[in-house]
C-alpha cells in the first residue's frame, strides 16, 4: 500500500466530528439472519483495513415451530471458513451449531466468510444468524469501562476519538485506493495504445505480404 501523505485532508475537522457523533449515535447493527439449503455455500465478504480488528458470531436458529430450548436436529449442522484477500485461512469451524471467532487484519481487502451446510436426505434448510463487526465497532466498550473503571460520559469521548480516527483513516485509505486505481488506468491506456500500434504495424505488414505476393503471382503469369 502506498505511504500515506501527513498533513492533508479531505474534510475539515468540524465535518470529522459531526459523522463521528452520527456514527456513535446510530443504533448497534443486528445479527444479520441467513437460510441455507443442505448442500449448499453461501458467501459473505467485508473490506476490511490492515491493523483492524474483526469479530464475528454465528448460531444456528431452531425451526420455527420448536421451542428456544428444545435440542437442535442433527441435520442443523454448519461450516464455516473465513479467509483473507489473498486466501489465507484465518477461521475454520467444522459441523457446528455456534462459534465465534476474532483476528486482527494483516492484509487489506475483502475477507470472505463461506459457510456451507452438509448434504442431507431429503434436503433441509438451516437458519442462522452472523454478526460480523470490524474496526471501532468491533471493540468490547462495556469491557473496557469495566476493567479501566472509567465513567459513561469518558466512554462516549473514547468512542467519538476512535470514530474520528477511523474515519481519518478511511479517508486516506480511499484516497490510496484512488490513486492505485488511477495508475492502473494510465497503465492500461498505455498498454492498450502500443497493443494498437502493434496492431496497425501487423496489418500493414499482411497487406505488404499479399501485395509482394500478388505481384509476383501476376508476374510469373506475365500478366504484368
Amino acid at each position: 500500500m502506498a505511504a500515506r501523505r501527513a498533513g492533508s485532508s479531505a474534510l475539515p475537522a468540524s465535518a470529522l466530528l459531526l459523522l463521528a457523533v452520527l456514527f456513535a449515535a446510530s443504533p448497534a447493527a443486528r445479527a444479520l439472519r441467513f437460510d441455507l439449503e443442505s448442500g449448499h455455500t453461501k458467501c459473505i465478504s467485508d473490506e476490511i483495513k490492515v491493523d483492524s480488528l474483526a469479530v464475528g458470531k454465528y448460531q444456528i436458529v431452531g425451526p420455527d415451530n420448536s421451542s428456544p430450548d428444545a435440542p437442535l436436529p442433527e441435520s442443523h449442522r454448519i461450516s464455516l471458513r473465513v479467509t483473507s484477500p489473498y486466501g489465507n485461512s484465518m477461521h475454520y469451524s467444522e459441523n457446528v451449531q455456534s462459534g465465534h471467532f476474532a483476528f486482527t487484519a494483516t492484509e487489506a481487502g475483502d475477507y470472505l466468510a463461506c459457510f456451507w451446510a452438509p448434504d442431507h436426505k431429503p434436503p433441509v434448510t438451516v437458519t442462522f444468524e452472523f454478526d460480523w463487526k470490524s474496526g471501532v465497532t468491533a471493540k468490547d466498550w462495556p469491557n473496557v469501562a469495566k476493567k479501566g473503571q472509567v465513567d459513561m460520559m469518558e466512554i462516549e469521548l473514547r468512542k467519538l476519538a476512535d470514530t474520528i480516527k477511523s474515519i481519518h483513516e478511511e479517508m486516506y485509505y480511499l484516497r490510496e485506493r484512488e490513486e492505485e486505481m488511477q495508475n492502473m488506468n494510465k497503465q492500461t491506456n498505455s498498454r492498450m495504445g502500443w497493443l494498437g500500434f502493434l496492431s496497425l504495424g501487423i496489418c500493414l505488414s499482411v497487406a505488404g505480404l499479399q501485395l509482394w505476393h500478388l505481384k509476383t503471382f501476376f508476374e510469373r503469369k506475365k500478366l504484368l
